[in-house]
C-alpha cells in the first residue's frame, strides 16, 4: 500500500491516548491513526450515501412509493437478495 506522510499538530493528551491505545492493540501509532482515519472517512461516505438515498426517496410520488413497496414485498416473498 502506498503511503503519504503529512504533519499535524495534536494536543499532547490526545497523543498520549493514541500511544496507549496503539500499544494496547499491538499497533504502531501510525497504523492506529490510519485505521481511525479510514473508519471516520468510511462512516462519512456511508452517511453521504444515506443522505442521497433519503433525498431520492423524498422526491418519489405516492405511486412511485407503492411500486417500491411492491418490489420490496416481492423480494421478501421470494427470498431474493438485491
Amino acid at each position: 500500500m502506498r503511503a503519504t506522510k503529512f504533519a499535524i499538530s495534536v494536543p499532547a493528551d490526545t497523543m498520549l491516548q493514541v500511544t496507549r491505545a496503539a500499544k494496547r492493540l499491538g499497533l504502531t501509532r501510525s497504523r492506529y491513526i490510519s485505521l481511525v482515519l479510514a473508519r471516520v472517512a468510511k462512516r462519512e461516505r456511508n452517511a453521504a450515501i444515506s443522505r442521497q438515498v433519503d433525498e431520492a426517496l423524498a422526491a418519489l410520488g405516492e405511486q412511485d412509493l407503492e411500486s417500491v413497496r411492491h418490489l420490496y414485498g416481492a423480494r421478501r416473498k421470494q427470498g431474493t437478495e438485491w
